[in-house]
């Protein structure tokens, strides 16, 4: 990633993946980021890139050589987190860690969801795709038991309260029979009589939302998959592989990624 000359410390942190640019605000005010061998308190202070050492805790921070997105096309039963102290499978193990140090993955998907998952070794990218303020879109099919009529759907598309708040409106639809077998039989579903596919698209990112949502209209889900993020499709990308973004794709992501 090259330098544009002097960047605000914090700004430089994110990039590094450190955390959230918030987040090492934080780290700045509590004294734990050095420049040059200096501790510095003040959030305006400016770093260059290609001159000066910077260490939060110590240890010194840099920019990625080389900023990289990839999109992994997530199986069922790997957490998403880069390392598991209970020795469970991870995500790490099916993105190139060892050819583009620093990745993480942006956002998350649950266990027993699988789908498109982003990763990027783009600190300030990563972060700010998930930003609250960014309302970047998540498209889902869900397997789901019982026919959801329009009532149900219109709850959804206007907004379900759920025990944390209200969710912002999505926009949910049914497919049809013959796309929703197509569908199934390309993720290995097992449809039944009394089943039906919806597709719902999100703006949130909470803990389980679309499995909570749809409960909540009274059809839970069985099976769980995310094929698009922001304008990017997961396409035919087989399960448990990844592939490298394009130029196109990333610069169509960084659009949504604006400065907070």
């Amino acid at each position: 990633m090259s330098s544009q000359g002097p960047v605000r410390l914090q700004k430089f942190l994110a990039r590094c993946g450190v955390a959230s640019r918030r987040a090492c605000e934080e780290l700045i005010a509590a004294g734990r980021v050095s420049v040059n061998g200096a501790f510095v308190t003040e959030l305006g202070t400016k770093v260059d890139p290609a001159a000066d050492k910077v260490a939060v805790d110590g240890l010194e921070v840099s920019l990625p050589d080389e900023a990289v997105v990839l999109a992994l096309n997530k199986p069922v039963g790997f957490l998403t987190t880069m390392d598991d102290p209970q020795g469970r499978e991870t995500v790490a193990s099916l993105v190139p860690t060892d050819r583009y140090p620093g990745l993480f993955p942006v956002g998350r998907l649950d266990g027993d969801t699988s789908g498109l998952l982003l990763f990027t070794n783009d600190g300030e990218l990563g972060n700010n795709l998930i930003h609250p303020r960014k309302h970047v879109e998540k498209t889902y099919l869900a397997l789901v038991e019982g026919i959801p009529d329009d009532a149900a759907l219109d709850q959804l598309q206007k907004g379900v309260l759920l025990e944390d708040g209200p969710t912002l409106p999505a926009r949910a639809r049914l497919l049809g029979s013959n796309a929703a077998q197509k569908q199934a039989q390309a993720l290995g579903w097992q449809q039944g009589p009394r089943q039906r596919i919806v597709e719902l698209t999100i703006t949130e990112g909470r803990n389980r939302q679309v499995r909570r949502m749809l409960a909540s209209v009274g059809h839970p889900v069985r099976q769980l998959h995310r094929v698009r993020v922001g304008s990017l499709e997961l396409g035919g990308l087989p399960c448990g592989q990844w592939r490298l973004l394009t130029e196109e794709e990333t610069a169509a992501l960084e659009a949504l990624a604006t400065d907070c």
